[in-house]
């Protein structure tokens, strides 16, 4: 796929003119707001959400199974719905205050030094719990990976995500990547593929560095939904790419996600690894592969483009697709939420989201510009200091 042409894709939304804050405060709260909206369907195909909610979903939701959720498998003991943050939210506000302890780019060894202690030393208020928990309590298997061969197996950082199911566990909490690195996508590809690497492999650790990318190239002035596809196909690999390219050249299609839903499934079916049936994984599912993708980025990018970036659009999208549309909506939510700020996500969701989760949604967007513009600083600093090395090597002094 060449990048997306006028033919292909034309843009009816022009760039917004916005600045660091908005467009970080845009895409964490986004990306907060969507996670809690696609939550109490995760798992569930489009037409099963149909019969239970008796048309798409339009707002927040309660839980699956009603006023049974403390029993009901395989979702217990997790209060899903009424507008609850899940483990995408509270992976990105950990990652954050990573950041803000450390006040730099991150690496692996910054995972092993501030994020596992995140994860198994700080109480935090956990929504779905309606507890006070440690973060270790919350999130799945394949997350409590990182803290296994880290903190107890003590393995390289750079090597720990080896071995450990290949799915979108690392890409969805890289937002605050592509942040520190706004308007720079590729370094926020670089990095978010070093801090991945103590997470995940293969196509995993891909598509955490492109979402990163992604993310970083909303919050260039001029970012429309096109351009971030193009940054994502200029970077990704192997099957990624392949599948971000199909999903994309099948979302230039359409502008109602009603018509997109099963046309995007139908185009990354083909490189996703989980099966038709979400909830019976095919054999081969999340094994590494350069022939395969996960299927969340493609879709939120292809929702994206489907929704013109707008926001309601895009996340209404990612949440009706069904599957693992909290992290599908995640990372459309904060996408449609950097390129267009907070002004475009509804505020009644916002507020609905902070209330029912208990979590100032906002706190984690002022910590990370501050961080964002002190890293820009260091980087300038660095960046002059190997110029006038350079300049002295090459004799232009």
């Amino acid at each position: 796929m060449t990048p997306m042409s006028p033919t292909m894709y034309t843009p009816n939304r022009t760039p917004t003119a916005l600045g660091l804050d908005d467009r970080i405060t845009g895409a964490l709260v986004g990306a907060a707001v969507g996670d809690a909206l696609g939550g109490p369907v995760e798992g569930r195909p489009p037409e099963q959400i149909v019969e239970r909610h008796g048309g798409r979903i339009t707002g927040i939701v309660g839980p699956w199974d009603g006023d049974e959720w403390r029993t009901a498998r395989p979702i217990a003991p997790y209060h899903k719905g009424d507008g609850h943050v899940t483990d995408d939210t509270l992976m990105t506000h950990a990652l954050v205050r990573v950041y803000g302890t450390v006040r730099d780019h991150l690496d692996a060894y910054g995972v092993a030094d501030h994020l596992v202690p995140e994860l198994i030393s700080s109480p935090r208020w956990i929504p779905e719990l309606e507890a006070e928990a440690l973060p270790l309590q919350r999130i799945f298997l394949a997350e409590k990976w990182i803290v296994a061969r880290l903190h107890y197996g003590h393995v390289d950082p750079r090597e720990a995500g080896n071995g450990n199911i290949v799915n979108c566990g690392a890409a969805m909490y890289m937002a605050p990547v592509g942040l520190v690195n706004a308007a720079h996508p590729q370094a926020a590809y670089a990095e978010a593929l070093d801090v991945a690497g103590a997470h995940q492999s293969s196509y995993g650790r891909e598509a955490a560095g492109v979402f990163a990318a992604a993310v970083a190239a909303a919050c260039a002035p001029d970012a429309t939904p096109a351009t971030v596809v193009d940054t994502c196909l200029s970077l990704a690999k192997d099957g990624t790419r392949a599948a971000i390219e199909a999903v994309c050249e099948a979302a230039a299609r359409h502008r109602d996600f009603e018509t997109a839903l099963a046309p995007l499934r139908s185009a990354v079916a083909p490189f996703d690894t989980v099966g038709p049936d979400y909830r019976t994984p095919s054999l081969g599912a999340r094994r590494p592969s350069r022939l395969h993708s996960i299927e969340e980025l493609p879709i939120a990018l292809g929702m994206l483009l489907v929704a013109d970036g707008d926001y309601r659009h895009a996340v209404l999208g990612s949440v009706n697709y069904g599957r693992d549309c909290d992290s599908i909506a995640t990372m459309s939510g904060a996408l449609a939420g950097a390129l267009h700020g907070e002004t475009a996500i509804p505020a009644a969701w916002v507020k609905s989201v902070a209330e029912a989760s208990r979590l100032d949604l906002h706190a984690p967007a002022r910590t990370l510009a501050d961080v964002a513009r002190e890293v820009f600083v260091r980087d300038t600093s660095r960046r002059r200091a190997h110029e006038a090395a350079f300049a002295t090597l090459a004799g232009t002094t």
